[in-house]
């Protein structure tokens, strides 16, 4: 009768041992081999009539060790469900002193695996303090996104010359030297860039300037630091590129624009925001605070979040069995590693692991699931997203069927359930964790947020 023996070899690292006597897996072989000489095909003889000392001689050794493992696999996840073993991955095969499998010689077995255990966790979130970093909406801001609201829903028009800061100017951007001559194979690139964006210093060069004018430019004079970073970008050249701020370029431009802005009246409130039947500028104005205020809640409770994330990452202890977990990265996956690349490796997949150990964990203590419904409603939020919303309140016929059609995509419902969930868990943190408000600037959670990602 098969049995099996458990070890421990290391921290949560188990040594299981199979044993198989001839009669855990001799029927069954002698089984198979009489479905093969129902079914084999073999010249000389009709279809059920092969006789089964030949089918053993041609198929009988692969048969036999098949049926040898097929035993121990049943037999392993057999144990590992009575005994409710949580590992990690696959069990992996050690080295065994078992004889060779032959099945003219058929004797007792024993395979030997290693499996990796998953650590149990202490978790309490209502020990976490974190921060909520509250944005402080000012005028300057308020009236910033209002010359922003003008300019979407503004007229553009195309003078002849540039006689303003706020001329819109399509240009294209070719390297060059400080002559003007094109570098061959260099950059050549359109941009639409306002006036403003120019540095102050550089700005009277364009007055008067027409379509078809040229001018030859160097970025760190062009542009100060913030719009240099957006050009460099934009042009394909890394911000820490050694020389980038300094390089030449003949800018050509292609079309003079100029946006009508709108008055503030009611036609321009109703553009802004349809539905709200604002009256008046200083109703416009709350509005646009509003909105500048869910804009910035956003960053900061995904700011939140991220604490969140680190305070039960870096402050929860867990234990793992290293060695096999090494092990497995090495020789676990389709493409087998080296031991160096596994060591390399293991510090990023632990951290990972932690975490997906975490998150399954608070997510069965909350019993938080995902239904099929909420996934196509996030497909529909998605193809809504695409088309700019331009739906409005109403769906269009096509709209249930193309949601259809993305849920045919095994990797799109995977990551959308793992989004929901994850969301899901983040919300209901948010209300255990002790939370402590602090109004910023802008410019200080920006600060917070270049200075930290993941």
């Amino acid at each position: 009768m098969a049995t099996v023996s458990r070890e421990n070899i290391g921290v949560l690292n188990d040594k299981l041992t199979v044993k198989l006597s001839k009669e855990d897996y001799l029927p069954a072989f002698e089984q198979s081999i009489k479905k093969y000489a129902k079914t084999a095909n073999i010249p000389g003889f009709r279809k059920g009539m092969v006789p089964t000392s030949m089918v053993k001689k041609m198929y009988g050794s692969g048969v036999f060790t098949e049926e040898v493992l097929r035993t121990v696999e049943k037999e392993l996840n057999k144990y590992m469900q009575e005994e409710k073993l949580e590992i990690f991955a696959q069990p992996l095969p050690l080295e065994t002193d078992a004889r060779q499998v032959n099945m003219n010689n058929p004797a007792d077995y024993a395979f030997a695996f290693e499996v990796g255990l998953k650590p149990a966790i202490d978790l309490n979130v209502k020990n976490i303090t974190v921060t909520r970093h509250k944005v402080e909406v000012t005028d300057s801001m308020i009236d910033e996104e209002i010359e922003k609201l003008k300019i979407r829903h503004g007229k553009m028009t195309d003078p002849e010359e540039v006689t303003t800061e706020e001329n819109v100017l399509n240009v294209t951007f070719a390297e060059s030297d400080i002559e003007g001559n094109e570098v061959e194979g260099g950059i050549n690139k359109g941009n639409s860039v306002l006036v403003k964006y120019f540095s102050e210093g550089f700005r009277g060069q364009l007055m008067g300037k027409k379509k078809d004018d040229t001018l030859v430019l160097q970025l760190n004079t062009a542009f100060d630091e913030k719009e240099r970073e957006w050009i460099t970008s934009d042009l394909g050249i890394a911000v820490n590129e050694e020389g980038a701020a300094g390089k030449f370029f003949k800018m050509t431009i292609t079309k003079v624009g100029l946006v009508e802005k709108p008055e503030l009246n009611e036609e321009f409130f109703a553009q802004a925001f349809p539905g709200k039947n604002i009256a008046n500028e200083d109703d416009f104005r709350k509005a646009v605070k509003e909105t500048i205020e869910s804009q910035w809640d956003g960053q900061t409770r995904n700011q939140l979040h991220d604490q969140i994330y680190h305070q039960l990452v870096d402050h929860t202890h867990i234990d793992f069995p290293e060695s096999f977990l090494k092990r497995w990265i090495k020789e676990g996956q389709e493409q087998p590693k080296t031991a160096e690349e596994a060591e390399k490796e293991y510090p990023n997949f632990a951290n990972s692991l932690k975490w997906t150990l975490i998150t399954t964990q608070l997510t069965n203590e909350h019993q938080i699931s995902v239904d099929p419904a909420e996934i196509k409603d996030f497909a529909k939020q998605q193809i809504m997203g695409y088309m700019g919303n331009q739906l409005g309140g109403e769906e269009a016929p096509w709209l249930d069927s193309y949601a259809d059609s993305m849920l045919k995509d095994k990797k799109f419902i995977e990551n959308t359930y793992y989004q929901l969930q994850t969301s899901k868990l983040f919300d209901i943190l948010e209300q255990q964790v002790n939370v402590v408000e602090d109004v910023v600037t802008a410019e200080e959670l920006a600060a917070m947020q270049h200075n930290h990602s993941h």
